[in-house]
């Protein structure tokens, strides 16, 4: 009996001096150089992704066209700003975006930025994107971090004005939280594509790849059997691996030019926005802390031999030496604290698998868990509207209400087509018809396969609260592979 006590006394005492000995290497100072970089590109990317908006009317198209907009769970106070106001909302990100590349009013523009790409998202939740949620999630950390400490307007301001200038160097635990968020982005990617669909038939990737067989080069690639499924296994071995390959220093350079080559073949074949750039971008911070240093010497003096002065520079940008700084509680709360968003961001992806079902056909666990590109899914739907002391009922499209994006993106998330019928049931009650019951008669075609029935027709929406709940008001999902053929409704 004390024997096993002393055992369980080392096995413990052993833990804590491991756990205790992760705290003192987090604590360790870095370069941080690679911080400053990232807040360079990511600035200015997700200016020019605010600038899009700008620049192709999606201001009008996405937030402001439509008289109704869907909410997520728990954001239905969320409105849209005036048009106006919302034109010059993306307006402030640009310069928002410009302001934290360079590091100046940092804490401010910084803020600005992630409380503005937060609140766009949130206005409709038909506009949903895995990368614009991953830029979210970024922004925030940035405004968080001591990412303008050095390399910034900020910091030349500082030393202008005779004040103390910041070490330029951050805390190890810094460049390990951001690594391990874009390691949970490929890890989930890759965990969603272990089914079927994806391994076995290729899907949904065979109807998309055949889309694209007008492409000059890769198109006649595209017809040959089985190329589909090929690609299907590069994708899920890449999303699975790429992290490893570019923690081992050995492997860092020849998995960031994979990286780069993916990301860049996935932007050619399918429109999935500003995620390639995001993602290329953010795998640097699995490089060197002092990468962006050092690249920046070699160019200097490659440059010193031509340019008159740049030997001088070069020197200037020499590494200092990292300051030390002791361990103390406000450090370990910042442990704290990064454990806590790191556990959030994996259960958020996991919540998936709690609930019973096929996921790209419940859709609860799609949203916030980086399941990139699994799903052709289309759907029709028509509402059934019965009035009290009516016979027959009112047939009502979802075109009376939604632009086609809506639409499209309704007819497949079950959340939604609820809150549509509620919304349809207050627009008959406020027209004075009295009170109604609301049906919807739906059918999806999933992944190929030809389309089944989606709603239970026989339940009444309007009686139906959302919620974290299993949709009970769903049909199962259809079984077996997908046909060679396009689906049919």
């Amino acid at each position: 009996m004390k024997l096993g006590r002393s055992r369980r006394t080392i096995s413990m005492s052993f833990g804590m001096s491991r756990a205790a000995s992760l705290l003192r290497v987090a604590e360790d100072q870095v370069d941080i150089a690679w911080l400053a970089a990232f807040r360079f590109l990511f600035g200015l990317t997700l200016a020019f992704s605010a600038a899009r908006f700008i620049a192709y009317g999606w201001i009008d198209r996405l937030l402001l066209s439509s008289g109704f907009r869907f909410k997520y769970y728990g954001f239905a106070w969320v409105e849209p700003l005036r048009p106006a106001h919302m034109h010059l909302l993306f307006v402030a990100l640009v310069a928002a975006g410009v302001f934290v590349a360079v590091g100046a009013l940092y804490r401010v523009s910084s803020l600005l930025l992630a409380l503005g790409f937060t609140y766009f998202q949130l206005v409709d939740a038909t506009n949903y994107l895995n990368h614009y949620y991953l830029a979210a999630l970024l922004a925030w950390l940035l405004f968080l971090l001591p990412a303008a400490r050095a390399f910034s307007v900020d910091a030349w301001l500082r030393r202008r004005r005779g004040l103390p200038a910041s070490p330029p160097t951050v805390s190890r635990l810094v460049l390990w939280l951001l690594r391990a968020q874009i390691a949970i982005v490929y890890f989930f990617a890759g965990l969603a594509k272990a089914q079927p669909d994806w391994l076995v038939h290729g899907q949904p990737l065979r109807i998309w790849l055949s889309a694209r067989a007008d492409l000059p080069l890769l198109g006649p690639l595209f017809r040959i059997q089985g190329v589909a499924l090929a690609f299907s296994w590069v994708g899920f071995l890449f999303d699975t691996t790429i992290v490893a390959f570019l923690l081992w220093r050995k492997t860092r350079p020849f998995a960031f030019m994979a990286v780069v080559v993916f990301h860049i073949l996935t932007r050619i074949l399918f429109p999935i926005g500003m995620f390639p750039a995001i993602m290329v971008l953010s795998v640097l911070v699995f490089f060197e802390p002092s990468w962006p240093r050092e690249l920046g010497e070699h160019l200097l003096r490659f440059a010193s031999r031509w340019i008159r002065g740049a030997a001088k520079l070069a020197s200037a940008v020499q590494l200092r030496p990292a300051s030390a700084e002791s361990f103390s509680p406000p450090h370990r709360a910042l442990v704290a604290l990064g454990c806590l968003y790191l556990a959030i961001q994996v259960a958020l992806p996991m919540r998936a698998f709690v609930y019973p079902g096929n996921v790209l056909w419940h859709e609860q666990g799609m949203r916030f868990s980086f399941r990139v590109m699994l799903r052709a899914k289309g759907g029709v739907t028509t509402f059934r509207v019965q009035p009290e002391g009516r016979n027959k009922p009112f047939y009502v499209s979802p075109r009376q209400y939604l632009t086609l994006l809506q639409e499209s993106e309704m007819s497949g998330q079950p959340d939604l087509i609820l809150q549509l019928a509620h919304h349809i049931r207050e627009d008959f009650e406020r027209r004075g018809y009295g009170r109604v019951r609301v049906f919807a008669d739906s059918r999806v075609a999933l992944n190929g396969r030809r389309s089944a029935p989606f709603i239970d027709p026989s339940i009444d929406l309007s009686q139906v609260r959302d919620g974290l709940a299993p949709v009970a008001y769903l049909l199962p999902a259809p079984t077996g592979p997908a046909p060679e053929t396009l689906p049919t409704f």
